[in-house]
């Protein structure tokens, strides 16, 4: 005897329509699967059975869409999304997936809409439906007659008609089977004899797995992925270079601007640096316990001071002509200390929805993101790959929203307090786990952008960003002062002098900062090898307790080229200029230079030698800089090594 099989796998019974009404026989359906063609005939076409597609893949089709397979992964970056098997040729597997978890018997044929009187089918189909009641549609009311089968799910089919055939005589009701129509059946059953009896064993095997996974359900899972940078890296200029901040002081020990008696800023000279080759790596681990969420703990390390350094005065240190990936990840500059650069927990709320909550969240993950300045494979240096007027904080304590309202918008707001992997904690930094700030009361930022993206080659960006920035020795800037967005400023001439004797500086007489800055960004892909991109920002700060305002401007322009060379190569050449001082320089006591304005041009080329490895020449000149008209050019050339996994 039979055993009558769960309604999810009636769907599979659909090769049974060409079987009566006198239109097929065994002896034809087996020669069409040798051929593996569409046989042309009087009639119209008839559906091949595809002898070759493993059984497990078939079924696989129609399981519960709870089960892993329909599971999707958290986005990040070179995260991937799993696919799962489509041997059917489907137009949407993922609706065959969703569509088998509610298989509705049918009583008429008319209850399935995508059939129709005319097809040649119709009479077989009638039968099997209203005489023999083996047929299931799907949740929409659809047949799909015309999606490909395998000779696995035909013998499925058969053995759900085989079954309903003997409840009917079982019932005593055999004068509704026609006595043609058991010789059929009979000789079916011997010509799929083979089919039937693996199918059942692997049916029998496949509820036993699909018990233990919704048992199970999803299971906690760690991934671990992984960059790594080699650069070599030099800076060359013709002539000294004018900085601001104490003469002769290292650069990465250029944290303060300091003034003469006069009330001027000091300036010291520098006339070269050498080569240097450094490392950074970022190792990144990531926790699901759904399979829609994900904990983000990234580790990094690294020993980089890049040479252009050597030329920037306080408050630019790994800005102007540092390539990003040039840098040291912890907060002592050039030694490898192993470092959290991320910690964050991503979770949907709905379909449409991300929130993202942690002690640090990175602030690139979420805003001003653009395709040809993307740091793995466009633009290259700090200044090049975002806005330089809108993160004040690069990692924070805090939560972001993101809401894709449709597939045109998307819209995300956040909130962090300063948190950064890099600042040190003994000087008043991480402002939002210090007791004496908190997550409120140092610096932070609220974040707000609109994406409007009328296709696939085009996405325009709009931003807003409030930060409260919080002042150390009475100054405002470095690391944490955008929007200004570099150098130091503090309450203007009379402040911040340094003292000749004993080498101290007064305090710069500000508390804190709140600075509003707004920007567009946009990136068009003209044509599978063109594409243009740029940024524009506008700022204004306003220094407390002395109520005085800077007011601060930038841009960036560029031009693409995927695919330069090779697929997956993308060249980049960009024009920028990170920060114009449109009111306050007086106030500026290192970056504010003799009035010139500082604008760079870059060029970069990512050449992937591998899936896995690339190579990415870049070269940068910086004109006027820190803001010194009166400045040489500065050259610099850049080679990295990019490793991924």
């Amino acid at each position: 005897m039979f055993t009558k099989i769960n309604s999810w796998k009636l769907f599979l019974i659909a090769p049974i329509a060409l079987l009566f009404a006198g239109q097929t026989n065994a002896a034809e359906i087996h020669n069409s699967a040798s051929s593996q063609e569409l046989h042309q005939t009087d009639a119209p076409t008839r559906r091949l059975i595809d002898a070759t597609a493993p059984a497990e893949e078939s079924v696989l089709q129609a399981l519960p869409s709870n089960i892993s397979s329909k599971r999707k992964l958290a986005q990040q970056p070179n995260a991937t999304q799993p696919i799962a098997p489509t041997p059917h040729n489907l137009t949407n597997p993922a609706d065959e997936v969703e569509a088998t978890d509610d298989m509705s018997q049918v009583t008429s044929v008319s209850q399935l809409t995508d059939v129709r009187p005319t097809d040649w089918a119709f009479q077989a189909l009638q039968s099997l439906v209203e005489r023999y009641g083996c047929i299931a549609g799907f949740p929409d009311r659809t047949y799909r007659g015309n999606r490909a089968t395998t000779r696995y799910e035909f013998a499925a089919g058969l053995n759900a008609c085989l079954d309903r055939v003997n409840e009917l005589i079982a019932a005593s009701t055999a004068d509704l089977v026609k006595k043609e129509d058991l010789a059929t059946l009979q000789k079916l059953q011997e010509e799929f004899s083979v089919e039937l009896a693996t199918l059942r064993g692997r049916v029998d095997a496949l509820e036993a797995r699909t018990t233990t996974l919704e048992k199970q359900q999803f299971s906690t899972t760690t991934k671990l992925s992984g960059l790594g940078w080699f650069n070599i890296t030099g800076a060359f200029t013709g002539d000294d270079i004018q900085y601001e901040g104490v003469p002769g002081s290292p650069a990465e020990a250029r944290f303060a601007g300091v003034r003469t008696a006069a009330g001027t800023p000091v300036v010291g000279q520098a006339d070269s640096a050498e080569t240097t080759f450094s490392f950074l790596t970022w190792l990144t681990l990531t926790t699901s316990f759904t399979g829609r969420d994900s904990l983000i703990t990234q580790l990094a390390a690294g020993n980089g001071i890049s040479p252009y350094n050597q030329f920037a005065s306080a408050g630019f240190f790994n800005a102007s002509g540092v390539p990003f990936t040039d840098q040291t990840a912890g907060t002592v500059n050039g030694r490898n200390d192993v470092v959290i650069h991320d910690l964050f927990y991503s979770f949907p709320v709905g379909e449409s929805i991300t929130v993202t909550v942690g002690p640090r969240v990175n602030w690139y993950r979420h805003f001003d993101f653009n395709r040809f300045s993307f740091f793995l494979t466009g633009a290259s240096s700090f200044d090049s790959i975002g806005s330089t007027q809108t993160n004040t904080i690069d990692r924070g304590s805090g939560a972001v929203i993101e809401w894709n309202i449709s597939p045109q918008l998307r819209f995300a707001a956040g909130y962090l307090g300063e948190n950064t992997e890099f600042l040190p904690s003994q000087f008043g930094f991480n402002t939002s786990s210090n007791p004496a700030f908190g997550l409120f009361g140092g610096t932070n930022t609220t974040t707000a952008e609109l994406t409007f993206s009328p296709s696939s080659t085009f996405n325009l960006r709009l931003g807003y960003n409030h930060s409260r920035i919080q002042a150390y020795g009475g100054q405002v800037g470095g690391a944490i002062g955008e929007p200004l967005p570099y150098g130091y400023v503090d309450a203007g001439p009379g402040f911040s002098v340094l003292d000749p004797i004993t080498g101290g500086v007064t305090s710069g007489g500000l508390k804190y900062a709140a600075a509003d800055a707004f920007t567009v960004n946009f990136d068009w892909l003209i044509s599978p090898r063109f594409g243009i991109f740029g940024r524009y920002g506008y700022a204004t700060t306003k220094l407390n307790p002395i109520d005085e305002t800077v007011n601060t401007q930038s841009f960036q322009v560029g031009v693409g080229f995927p695919d330069l060379g090779k697929k997956g190569a993308l060249g980049v050449v960009t024009f920028l200029m990170p920060m114009d001082i449109t009111r306050g320089r007086r106030f500026f006591a290192a970056g504010g230079g003799d009035g010139g304005t500082q604008y760079q041009l870059e060029a970069s080329y990512f050449y992937p030698l591998s899936n896995n490895i690339a190579i990415v020449p870049a070269f940068y000149a910086i004109f006027n800089p820190n803001n010194f008209a009166s400045n040489s050019t500065v050259y610099v050339g850049n080679i990295r090594t990019q490793f991924s996994f």
